[in-house]
């Protein structure tokens, strides 16, 4: 699966590289034990109850800063779900979950916050904060139509909560070698 990111035209070239190189096209999230759609405010809470392990899932250099981290501007208040610090990338990296599809006014979010991350919490030595959106699924070309624009760097990520199929259902269903045998067993009927 291909990452989706706009970090090669608004980055200085040796930046978007590694913001590349940091960035997953898809995280595991299998470590939380969800195995039902949650909301985004559950998933938040059990990413904080397991930050350890979901800090080792995003990759080298990650350090926690907060969540629902809030920035004010014009006496109103908006708040990133998760907001880390990259000693690599030395950024800013937010990132927003979304339990549902992907959404484009999503990265309009994210830029917005991009920018008042920049001229009010980075400092001074540090590079262009990094947005990641964290959804349950994606579809590319909508992706990269939303970020096209976009002057922050932002990239769109997929996660999934289990890969195995959940207790209840085992037993229940044939396994993929059964099924594999079953289809060659008809096609090979068909085509005689």
């Amino acid at each position: 699966m291909p990452k989706i990111h706009n970090f090669a035209r608004v980055l200085p070239v040796h930046l978007a590289e590694q913001a590349d190189e940091t960035i997953k096209s898809e995280y595991n999230l299998e470590f939380l034990g969800i195995a039902r759609p949650v909301l985004e405010k559950e998933l938040e809470k059990r990413l904080i109850e397991k930050i350890k392990q979901f800090i080792l899932e995003l990759g080298y250099g990650f350090t926690f800063i907060g969540n629902q981290y809030c920035l004010r501007i014009s006496d109103k208040e908006y708040f990133i779900d998760l907001l880390f610090f990259n000693r690599k990338l030395k950024s800013l990296v937010a990132i927003e979950l979304k339990t549902g599809e992907f959404k484009p006014e999503y990265a309009g979010k994210m830029d917005f916050y991009l920018h008042l991350l920049d001229e009010k919490v980075k400092l001074e030595d540090e590079n262009p904060s990094i947005g990641i959106i964290l959804c349950a699924k994606k579809d590319n070309i909508i992706v990269e139509y939303a970020i096209k624009s976009t002057k922050k760097p932002i990239g769109v990520a997929e996660y999934y909560l289990t890969k195995r199929l959940p207790k209840e259902l085992k037993g229940k269903l044939p396994e993929a070698k059964k099924i594999k045998e079953t289809l060659e067993n008809e096609l090979a009927k068909v085509n005689e």
